[in-house]
């Protein structure tokens, strides 16, 4: 996942706000433990003090002895964290032998027959403890007021609590981590439309297909079906400029014919500056109509249109074959390689222009030799002859708008300005270079190719590699 990218987002913000909810609720579960540990305690100890009070009787002598003392065994065991004393007006002191020699420093303090008063203040060997007392009357005729407190150590409870809050962090990070990739699961599942989506995109780009998949979850449906709307809208108005561009050429179809005829008449009559003046300028409306009919064509189509999708190798052999019938092309003979099965994310027609223009401009220029080269991995198209070549002067003129590579030469082709037009519009890029034959090389291919780098097809010039290409 890629920084900002929304599954990422997705997958974050409930990560944190799952450790947020699972930290609420340890703390929330620590507390309440801690509450019922208390409350626990509590309620042992009142059992312990009711048991400590119902066994204590008053003897001949009228003092106090613990006749029933309580039955828990820690109250025998040395600082075992369980405790009693019992203490009366007259200074007598009754202590358990779990507190061995020291005494409960019990505050100043007249809890009633009723009343069951807590402290927590240090027991024994600095313990705190969590102590319970209660006073009654023994004797009613002698009014011996006996004041009876039983002591529980908290470190044991503390203790208690931390290995709780220790053994409920280990659950809950094993439970963060189980919803943590739950919630990535689930994001991932309900990005999942977004993915056909791009594939639908990008399908629609290659020329698969012409309108995104409609198999998709009801939330999503609407976007899906407002932009197969635009594309039937976007694929009308198309429709209506190719029209309207076809009719306006049309219209300077005659204007145009008719100012060829006079510049022959005129011509005729000897007047040749003015003739060749009105010839030019028939001459450049007719390549700028011829230009706009192509760009208009190809609006729409821009980087695979749903129509483009072009077998590149049966398009080069037609091309062959009709080239190898002209003139230009007696002298030459043709080699190269093209892979079968290779397509181009290109109209035919378009396609057919742009490498039509190139074979035809090498044609034109080689000496003996032709050669068109492909590569699938990664895509690209070489065009390459043994001629002159173009002086590194020259190629970033020839480059320019408006450049031709036949400015000087007959020829029918569009022209190299309308090539880049053509390329640039399905997302493609030309450069011109010196070809290992000593002529040119034009190499074509995908932006996303050209802006990494601009690859050569590795071919041995002494044993040229197998070709598919035929020439009829």
């Amino acid at each position: 996942m890629r920084l900002g990218s929304l599954r990422l987002r997705l997958v974050a913000a409930g990560t944190i706000a799952l450790l947020v909810a699972l930290g609420v609720a340890g703390f929330g579960m620590v507390v309440l433990f801690k509450r019922h540990v208390a409350r626990t305690l509590a309620s042992d100890l009142d059992i312990h003090l009711r048991q400590l009070l119902n066994g204590l009787e008053v003897d001949a002598e009228g003092r106090i002895v613990v006749a029933r003392p309580p039955a828990d065994p820690r109250f025998v065991v040395p600082l075992s964290g369980l405790y009693w004393q019992i203490s009366d007006d007259h200074g007598q002191l009754l202590r358990s032998r779990s507190l061995w020699d020291t005494i409960l420093p019990l505050p100043i303090d007249e809890p009633g027959p009723s009343d069951v008063h807590q402290h927590e203040l240090a027991g024994p060997d600095g313990e705190h403890v969590l102590v319970a007392e209660r006073g009654i009357v023994m004797n009613p005729e002698s009014q011996i007021r006996v004041r009876a407190a039983v002591a529980y150590g908290l470190d044991g409870a503390t203790s208690a609590v931390l290995t709780f809050a220790k053994d409920l962090s280990i659950a809950l990070a094993v439970l963060a981590v189980i919803l943590a990739v739950g919630t990535s699961v689930q994001v991932t599942l309900g990005l999942r439309p977004l993915g056909v989506l791009r594939r639908g995109v990008a399908e629609i780009r290659s020329g698969r297909r012409q309108h995104l998949p409609v198999d998709v979850p009801t939330e999503v449906a609407p976007l899906v079906e407002e932009v197969n709307a635009l594309l039937d809208a976007q694929q009308r108005e198309i429709m209506r400029s190719r029209s309207r561009a076809a009719d306006l050429a049309h219209g300077f179809k005659t204007p145009l014919a008719a100012l060829t005829a006079d510049a022959a008449r005129l011509r005729e009559l000897g007047q040749l500056e003015l003739a060749r003046n009105i010839e030019d300028v028939a001459e450049a409306m007719s390549r700028q109509v011829d230009r706009e009919l192509a760009l208009a064509r190809l609006r729409g189509k821009a980087r695979g249109g749903p129509e483009a999708a072009t077998e590149l190798a049966p398009l080069v052999n037609a091309l062959l074959g009709t080239l190898g019938r002209t003139p230009a092309a007696a002298h030459v003979s043709f080699d190269g390689e093209v892979p079968p099965g290779l397509s181009v994310a290109m109209d035919r027609t378009d396609l057919a222009e742009v490498l039509g223009n190139l074979l035809e401009n090498a044609a034109r220029h080689a000496a003996s030799t032709v050669r068109i080269v492909a590569n699938a991995t990664p895509l690209i198209v070489i065009v390459e002859d043994d001629g002159p070549g173009i002086p590194d002067a020259k190629i970033g003129r020839v480059l320019e708008r408006g450049g031709r590579l036949d400015e000087q030469g007959p020829g029918s082709g569009l022209g190299l300005a309308i090539v880049q037009d053509v390329l640039e519009a399905y997302g493609w890029r030309l450069q011109i270079g010196r070809s290992e034959l000593g002529g040119a090389r034009i190499t074509i291919a995908p932006a996303i190719v050209s802006a990494l780098r601009w690859p050569q097809p590795a071919m041995s010039q002494a044993t040229p590699a197998p070709s598919i290409l035929t020439v009829g």
